[in-house]
């Protein structure tokens, strides 16, 4: 009798022992993840760019055509359904989403011209197909073209199915993080 006690009683003390260690590792695992992003790093799990861990790297200079950068979309009914469809992930921007991680392929007073493909000024944007359909099998509206308003940059990525200013349009230069840097990523 003594010995099935003692024996249920070993048992639930090594889960509980096992819960500890568990709580302890997924809260420190938290504490690491709530440091790294106050610091400015990020966890991109999306195929537009390499997957892995990012900066955000405040910029020196103005934001110019070229650079690879983090951008808070703005809460727009464009967003909100694009975070519906899983376009966008769940983050800390306006509109609880993640910052996309874009190039800046045009900035104010450049045309955007949008068919089949995206052109800049007269000039074909490579990779820059437009979908008409999502991988669903949804709808997916463009952009209409035209010049890019003040303040903000057309952004764009060459994975064929990335979701930028080819669906949304230019997006406000204010809501950029920073410069995107590259920390430890791998390409699957």
């Amino acid at each position: 009798m003594k010995i099935r006690h003692r024996q249920k009683t070993h048992r639930r003390l090594n889960r509980l022992v096992g819960f500890y260690r568990i709580s302890s590792v997924s809260l420190f695992t938290l504490g690491i993840i709530v440091l790294l992003g106050g610091a400015g790093f990020r966890v991109n799990l999306t195929p537009s760019e390499p997957l892995g861990i990012w900066r955000i790297v405040k910029p020196d200079r103005p934001i110019l055509v070229g650079d690879l950068i983090f951008i808070c979309p703005p809460a727009t009914d464009e967003m909100r359904e694009a975070r519906a469809r899983g376009y966008i992930r769940f983050g800390l921007c306006a509109g609880r989403v993640a910052p996309l991680i874009k190039t800046v392929v045009a900035a104010s007073g450049q045309v955007i011209e949008i068919q089949d493909d995206v052109r800049v000024d007269g000039r074909p944007l490579p990779h820059s197909r437009v979908a008409r359909a999502d991988g669903q099998g949804r709808e997916m509206k463009h952009y209409h073209g035209g010049c890019v308003p003040p303040g903000t940059v057309f952004l764009h990525s060459e994975f064929p199915g990335s979701f930028d200013s080819r669906y949304f349009g230019p997006l406000p230069m204010n809501v950029i993080l920073g410069l995107a840097q590259e920390v430890w990523t791998y390409e699957p």
